[in-house]
């Protein structure tokens, strides 16, 4: 027998938000385990429609988030506040006015203090670009080393209120380690749905670490997803992919994250690489409700980037005007977007419109230098987060981004998620067989040097580096 459904669960506060049909428009009470309306099948959002007659104080926002963030009290380990996204809990369903205001304890809220990830200039980078005022907001610092933790912590949290005993995702590895780790946390058990000989093996054995049932099917991300909707409407098992709403609400705490930063100043542009389009759709989301609510003065344009070989985002505006969905067969060494099938593209392709952003595509050659340049800066990601450069500079050839703006690259996931693709790039075995790829990359290429154990190679090979 299924749980109840979460919404009326005993411990589950829906006084401070509705479900919202992106389709149809309807305002159902309660979500079904596929997270889709029930009228015209396409997926839900969250609302606040409290907020129409009772806005939060912007002001008194900025002081509350900021005051929790300083607070001297962070010593108690137990707080939520030590959470970069319960921190602005405010901004996010379930938690009543008491319980935001108060800023107790929930010991239902799984955290393992997500978020607070950092904000990096890149001035190597904005050099090769042309840009100068050119930052990294980089997810990869997240406790299982992408921004799906952020996510994670609220519907993690909303299926342990509800009752569930299981959670499961489809993954093409950053989820599967994400989930993994907070139901583990949280008590809960997992079970990891992945595309066979298609997942970084880094990312596979997190999961397998924090205890979950892992699956490795034979077919790619799509059909694992497919697999997911139909035993979810079968088993007592809760959904944790990104078309449950929750887990954008917690998404989108990036970007009110980002913003505070950069003292609620909005840059001129935000740039995410694009996958399922679930964190993209967050981001936007954020955006839009912080204008809404006078957190900012005026909205980023929100770009999204995706692999050539995994461009479903980018067919679909460009062949279909953002009407109708252009599936694509994904192949790209870029393993966390190889998705062919988005979930979220009519969110996305919302966003796009609200910010008046771009979509933009870049090769897997441009993906590789653009991962070596970040790299460069000290800091590094995995190879879906580098697309970002990638697609500013074709930006920036179009001019769509100017030289006096400001950016912000989305760095979606940590260098050690992908260990594989940095050696065989730095040995040169990631384009081994394309000669003039080989060529244009070796000079960002960095093999390790294997010498005798003496005094006299490691200074010979100190003098010739110098010489470079």
């Amino acid at each position: 027998m299924l749980p109840q459904a979460f919404t009326s669960a005993p411990s589950v506060d829906q006084s401070n938000f509705r479900f919202h049909c992106i389709g149809c428009g309807d305002f159902p009470t309660t979500a079904g385990q596929d997270f889709r309306c029930a009228h015209c099948g396409d997926l839900l959002e969250i609302t606040f429609p409290r907020w129409k007659d009772t806005k939060p104080n912007a002001e008194e926002l900025r002081s509350i988030w900021s005051a929790r963030r300083l607070s001297s009290e962070r010593i108690d380990l137990s707080r939520v506040d030590l959470s970069g996204v319960w921190r602005f809990r405010e901004l996010l369903p379930g938690f009543s006015s008491g319980e935001a205001t108060a800023g107790k304890s929930d010991p239902q809220v799984i955290t393992l203090r997500e978020g607070n990830t950092p904000l990096y200039e890149l001035p190597q980078c904005a050099r090769i670009t042309g840009v100068p005022r050119l930052f990294a907001k980089h997810q990869g610092m997240n406790p299982t080393g992408s921004f799906k933790d952020t996510g994670m912590t609220v519907a993690a949290t909303f299926a342990r209120r509800a009752g569930f005993q299981w959670v499961a995702c489809a993954s093409t590895g950053n989820t599967s380690a994400s989930m993994a780790a907070y139901a583990a946390r949280g008590g809960l058990r997992s079970l990891v749905l992945v595309p066979e000989g298609k997942i970084s093996w880094s990312k596979l054995s997190q999961a397998l670490d924090y205890g979950a049932v892992t699956c490795q099917l034979r077919t790619d991300f799509d059909g694992c997803l497919r697999l997911l909707q139909e035993l979810v409407v079968r088993a007592p098992v809760y959904q944790l992919n990104s078309i449950n709403p929750f887990r954008l609400e917690g998404q989108k705490t990036l970007a009110i994250e980002l913003l505070e930063q950069l003292n609620w100043h909005p840059p001129d542009h935000i740039i995410v690489p694009g996958g399922n389009l679930g964190n993209s759709s967050a981001i936007g989301k954020a955006l839009l409700e912080m204008r809404d609510l006078g957190l900012i003065s005026r909205l980023p344009k929100l770009s999204v980037i995706q692999a050539a070989g995994a461009n479903a985002l980018v067919r679909t505006i460009r062949e279909a005007d953002g009407k109708q969905l252009v599936s694509v067969r994904p192949e790209t060494r870029a393993t966390a977007i190889r998705i062919g099938n988005p979930a979220s593209w009519k969110k996305a392709v919302h966003v796009l419109q609200a910010t008046g952003g771009a979509c933009e595509e870049v090769s897997e050659i441009e993906i590789a230098q653009a991962k070596a340049e970040i790299g460069a800066e000290g800091i590094g990601c995995e190879p879906a987060s580098a697309v970002t450069l990638a697609g500013l500079k074709k930006l920036v050839m179009q001019k769509f981004v100017k030289p006096d703006e400001s950016v912000v690259l989305v760095l979606t996931g940590n260098l050690l998620k992908d260990p594989d693709y940095t050696i065989d790039f730095h040995r040169g075995d990631l384009f081994k067989s394309d000669t003039s790829a080989e060529i244009s990359l070796k000079p960002l290429r960095r093999p390790p040097i294997v010498l005798d154990a003496t005094l006299d190679a490691v200074m010979r090979t100190l003098e010739q580096a110098e010489k470079a």
